[in-house]
């Protein structure tokens, strides 16, 4: 069962499990330098330093080519977000955000004038998937890649193309952009990062789509076993690898910023909050106040898009006002370990106009203040 495949039938017959059979394609700084290699060994998580899988293809790597299509309401769409805006990746690949919700069609660009992207001219990001391939059938899903001239997905292969952005966009990073993936750490980074997807980015997955009580309680077992893992591992180090971020840390935030709005009650992951494991919840903080992290995430989406999309688990539709949100911005007190988020770089500047977050969407973005006369004030 995949996550995106309808707009109401999510939940599988006992234990779920994740469609990761992707459009494994690749855009690279050297094609024929990368269809050389051999093909990568097999990973849930990406490779490094490896070819490409049978039948993919390697496309070039040109600012300007491409769009990159991700809904801000999903987790691994954040992820694309998160490490293009570490990177400075917004001159060379543009940004095209669909609306929270979707239907069995796919994600649709509902929230552009119109109800189309402004640079790609369609309503629904399946019209790029059936332009390449008319016959697809897996799920429409984000984030995708899309080649503008030709209006082709290129890849949706979301745990490597983040991979990609920093080893083969690399010419094209701002001045300081982060070592996302620091060679002293990438041995010890696969196994963490193998596990969090597994037991945590997955595993809330499993506990909210598991069809059987046998099913959910054997999920729900599994991730509350790696969240007290990942609890005891931050007590004494500031990240995940030590003391500067990397992309270990991008993949956990994600899942962590959706916690409490979320997987806790939508998908019964409820033994507690968030916010009542100290390390844990100091660390998800000191990450959203980090430049490149909390200024992407929109807290109304992503609770519209799990409230209203999967009507199985939740058939009213009805969205929960809240938590509070504010202890978002309270003081993490995470200096202490030491470290420092981008080591020897820079915070990205200020989100582009544009991009930003709508107003009220995120205590990093407060409501617009209304004057006496109903005209915003701010």
């Amino acid at each position: 069962m995949h996550e995106q495949t309808t707009g109401g039938t999510y939940v599988a017959s006992g234990e779920f499990t994740r469609d990761t059979d992707y459009i494994e394609d690749r855009i690279v700084a050297d094609p024929a330098a990368v269809r050389r290699l051999p093909a990568p060994p097999e990973s849930k998580v990406g490779s490094l330093g490896a070819g490409l899988e049978p039948g993919a293809e390697a496309w070039p790597a040109e600012p300007g080519r491409y769009r990159l299509v991700a809904a801000r309401a999903c987790p691994w769409a954040n992820r694309a977000l998160i490490v293009r805006r570490l990177l400075g990746l917004e001159d060379a690949i543009s940004v095209g955000l669909p609306g929270p919700a979707h239907d069995a069609r796919s994600w649709t660009f509902d929230l552009d004038p119109g109800g189309r992207d402004p640079v790609l001219g369609t309503e629904r990001l399946q019209e790029h998937y059936l332009a390449r391939f008319p016959d697809y059938e897996r799920g429409i899903t984000v984030p995708a890649i899309v080649d503008v001239p030709s209006g082709f997905v290129v890849t949706n292969d979301y745990p490597q193309m983040t991979l990609d952005f920093s080893t083969e966009w690399r010419e094209h990073h701002r001045e300081g952009a982060p070592d996302l993936l620091p060679a002293e750490a990438v041995d010890e980074m696969w196994p963490v990062m193998t596990r969090i997807f597994t037991e945590v980015n997955n595993g809330v997955y499993r506990c909210g789509f598991a069809g059987t009580q046998e099913a959910y309680e054997a999920a729900y077992d599994r991730l509350w076993t790696a969240m007290d893992w990942l609890e005891e591992r931050l007590a004494d180090r500031r990240y995940l690898m030590g003391g500067t971020i990397t992309e270990a840390d991008v993949r956990l935030f994600t899942t962590l910023v959706r916690f409490d709005p979320v997987y806790l009650g939508h998908f019964k992951a409820s033994r507690n909050r968030l916010s009542d494991m100290p390390n844990l919840w100091g660390y998800a903080r000191d990450l959203f106040q980090t430049p490149g992290f909390g200024d992407t995430v929109d807290f109304v989406q992503i609770k519209r898009h799990y409230y209203l999309v999967h009507r199985d688990i939740n058939p009213t539709g009805i969205v929960p006002k809240g938590p509070d949100l504010s202890g978002w911005l309270s003081p993490h007190g995470r200096e202490r370990l030491g470290g420092e988020p981008f080591g020897e770089g820079i915070p990205p500047g200020p989100v582009r106009p544009e991009e930003r977050v709508a107003a009220g969407h995120s205590p990093l973005y407060p409501p617009e203040r209304r004057d006496a006369d109903g005209g915003s004030a701010s």
